[in-house]
C-alpha cells in the first residue's frame, strides 16, 4: 500500500518524503508547487502536480496508487498574510482540507495524519502549553487549521477514520545530508531570514516587537528541528498502523528561545554580523509559546535527536549556502528553482 503526502515538495513535506523513502515506504506526492520544488523529491517518488481540492484528481490518484494513508501538509502558513487575506487562507487550508477528507472517506482511506500548528492556542495563559489548553487562535491561519482539526475529529467519529493531529511549534533546520531544506523565496521563518541576512542575501533582519512580557522583550518560541518533526510523523504512522487510537500531539522540545537569542545564535554559528532593525509588533503574534511535549514522548516514544539551537542553525546555514549554489547552477542552465 502507499502513503499520499500532500504538499510533499515543500519544506517540511520534502523531509517527510525523504524519510519515508529511506524507510522503504511506497510514497506518492501531491503538490501544486506554489512553494515546493520538484527537485526536492527523492528519485523514484512520483510527483503529481495538482490541488488537494481537486476531488476527481485526488480520487483517481488514491485508486491508482492504492493509497491507504494520507499525511496532509499542503497549506498556506504565513500568519501576517492570513490577516491580510483571511478568505484565501480559509479556502486553501480549510475548504481544500474538507474536500480532501471527503475523498479520503469515500475512497476507504483509514489513516490520516494532519499538519496542524501551535497557532491554535493563540496566546496561551501558561507555558509550556499542553494539548488540552484552551484553543483561541489569534489569526485566520490558526483558525483555518483549527477548523480542519474539528472536521477531522468529526470525520473520525462518523466514519471510523483514525487520525493523528500534530501541532507544530517553530520548525527550522534542514536535512543534515543537505538533500532538502527551506527553499521558498521570501520565506518568513526567523532562522532562515537570519541566515540569509548573515550570508548577505538580505540587507537587514527586522524584529517585530520589543515590548512583550518576556525576559528581553522579544517573542519566545519553541524551535524544533525539521528532522525531529518528520520523525514524529513516522512515530504517528507506526501508532496508527498498530491500531492506535486517534490522538493530538504537540511537536516541540519544551523550551524556547527569544528572537534576540536566535539572532545571536545565528551570528555565533555563522561567524558573521548583520544589521538588525527593531520595529513594532505584528498582528497575530503571541508573546510566548512553548510546547508541553510530554504526551508525544510518552505515548509515541518520540525522542528528539537535534534538540540544540546551534545545531539547528548550523544545518540551516549549511543548507542556505548549498541552496545559493543550486540557484546559481539553475540560472546557468535556465532552470527555475
Amino acid at each position: 500500500m502507499t502513503i499520499l503526502v500532500t504538499g510533499g515538495a515543500g519544506y517540511i513535506g520534502s523531509h517527510m518524503v525523504h524519510m519515508l523513502a529511506d524507510a522503504g515506504e511506497r510514497v506518492v506526492v501531491l503538490d501544486n508547487l506554489s512553494t515546493g520544488f520538484e527537485w526536492s523529491m527523492p528519485k523514484g517518488v512520483p510527483l503529481v502536480i495538482g490541488e488537494t481540492g481537486d476531488q476527481s484528481r485526488v480520487a483517481a490518484l488514491i485508486a491508482e496508487h492504492q493509497v491507504d494513508a494520507i499525511i496532509h501538509f499542503a497549506a498556506s502558513i504565513v500568519v501576517p498574510d492570513s490577516v491580510r487575506d483571511p478568505l484565501g487562507y480559509y479556502r486553501n487550508n480549510t475548504m481544500n482540507s474538507r474536500a480532501l477528507l471527503e475523498v479520503a472517506v469515500n475512497s476507504g482511506v483509514r489513516q490520516f495524519i494532519f499538519s496542524s500548528t501551535a497557532a491554535v492556542y493563540g496566546n496561551p495563559e501558561k507555558s509550556p502549553v499542553g494539548e488540552d489548553a484552551t484553543l483561541a487562535p489569534m489569526s485566520p491561519y490558526g483558525s483555518s487549521k483549527l477548523m480542519t482539526e474539528v472536521m477531522l475529529k468529526d470525520v473520525g467519529v462518523a466514519y471510523g477514520m483514525k487520525y493523528v493531529i500534530l501541532r507544530y511549534f517553530n520548525v527550522a533546520g534542514a536535512d543534515p545530508a543537505l538533500r532538502t531544506g527551506q527553499s521558498t523565496l521570501g520565506a518568513t521563518h526567523l532562522i532562515k531570514v537570519a541566515v540569509e541576512a548573515a550570508l548577505g542575501m538580505r540587507a537587514k533582519l527586522d524584529i517585530y516587537g520589543t515590548d512583550y512580557n518576556t525576559p528581553d522583550g522579544t517573542c519566545v518560541r519553541d524551535y524544533i528541528h525539521v528532522m525531529d518533526l518528520a520523525n514524529a510523523h513516522m512515530a504517528a504512522l507506526t501508532h496508527l498502523r498498530g491500531g492506535g487510537d486517534s490522538a493530538t500531539f504537540n511537536c516541540g522540545y519544551g523550551h524556547g528561545y527569544s528572537v534576540l537569542e536566535v539572532v545571536e545564535a545565528v551570528k555565533r554559528v555563522s561567524g558573521r554580523d548583520f544589521h538588525v532593525e527593531l520595529g513594532p509588533r505584528r498582528p497575530g503574534d503571541p508573546a510566548m509559546i512553548v510546547a508541553d511535549s510530554a504526551r508525544i514522548r510518552a505515548q509515541l516514544g518520540w525522542t528528539p535527536r537535534f534538540d540544540d539551537l546551534d545545531l539547528i542553525v548550523e544545518h540551516a546555514f549549511a543548507w542556505e549556502r548549498q541552496l545559493a549554489n543550486l540557484r546559481k547552477d539553475a540560472r546557468a542552465v535556465g532552470r527555475h528553482t
